[in-house]
């Protein structure tokens, strides 16, 4: 009996904000425990997958002076906030299938903050991405002086200064909740919907934040991806059939990012305040997990300056 209330004291006791919850339990993706091991390996190997991807791909873009150009300046940031995101979730969910995973209410509301962070930043990157791709098939002649390295830099600066800021609207607004007797979160991460359905405290104004954040970036990054390709197909650039097919074949792989990636959070996170259910859950895997593992193949299985750069890499490795 003791025991038992040394741990409920230990449970309640309280951290420096309002919060009564000094822990909180991730149910993880699923509770069958026939699917428990197969999917620990099979996202184990995803991260696998996605470490070495992205990695891969950052090193051969620093090892290749053909690769040293605005286009792959984003997708090495594009791998680096993948590489950051994929690690700030996978890890932590992999424990939820092999044993109860309790994270402290400080871990989570970090995991909630980098999430918040990376998946902002991986928004508007993509939107950098597909101006970069109108300036240089609409724009070739004046594409070095409108892509300069400082502007490139400027881009890149607001695409962190949006995820800090949204992060931490997110972050400071969870923060401000309290969070009583429930403190089983039926996710495998610390995300915004299935913590506020734990607060035993209004939650209007984190649902009015998740409105305003998410429907800006998503509003702003598909209004200017929107643009940038209708822009580059009705062109005047672009005259013929042919030119129309290849500008398409150029940007076809960036669009796949894009759609995988938009879809699956605007499903998530702007339809109406509902119970989180498990097949949410399944949504969050496309642009959490699926997104980060497979851009690097997305945008290197069609590019031939990709396959150049790693055939000269390789080559030069053997040789030495």
């Amino acid at each position: 009996m003791s025991s038992i209330l040394t741990d409920m004291s230990r449970r309640r006791m309280t951290p420096r904000n309002n919060s009564l919850v000094a822990e909180f339990i991730l149910l993880g993706f699923t509770q069958q425990p026939e699917l428990q091991l197969p999917l620990f390996f099979l996202f184990l190997g995803i991260y696998v997958i996605s470490v070495v991807g992205n990695l891969g791909l950052m090193i051969l873009i620093i090892l290749n002076p053909r690769l040293q150009t605005p286009m792959y300046y984003f997708l090495f940031n594009l791998s680096f906030i993948d590489l950051c995101y994929s690690s700030v979730i996978i890890p932590q969910m992999l424990p939820s299938f092999v044993k109860q995973n309790i994270v402290s209410y400080a871990e989570c509301m970090a995991q909630l903050f980098f999430f918040c962070f990376f998946v902002i930043d991986e928004c508007y990157i993509l939107t950098a991405m597909a101006y970069d791709r109108y300036v240089a098939i609409c724009k070739p002649l004046l594409y070095k002086v409108i892509m300069s390295p400082q502007a490139c830099l400027m881009m890149m600066v607001g695409v962190y200064v949006m995820g800090f800021v949204g992060a931490i609207a997110h972050t400071g607004s969870m923060l401000r909740l309290t969070f009583c007797d429930n403190n089983v979160i039926n996710h495998y991460m610390c995300d915004i919907p299935p913590l506020l359905e734990l607060s035993c405290t209004s939650t209007s104004i984190n649902e009015l934040m998740v409105f305003i954040v998410v429907g800006v970036s998503v509003i702003v990054a598909s209004l200017t991806i929107f643009i940038s390709y209708t822009l580059i197909l009705s062109s005047i650039c672009i005259r013929s059939s042919e030119g129309r097919s290849k500008a398409f074949s150029t940007c076809s792989s960036h669009i796949i990012a894009v759609s995988l990636f938009f879809e699956a959070a605007s499903f998530m996170y702007l339809k109406p305040s509902v119970e989180f259910q498990d097949e949410d859950k399944v949504a969050t895997v496309f642009y959490t997990i699926m997104g980060p593992m497979l851009n690097p193949f997305i945008y290197s299985l069609r590019n031939k300056d990709v396959h150049i750069a790693l055939r000269k890499t390789l080559k030069k490795r053997v040789l030495t």
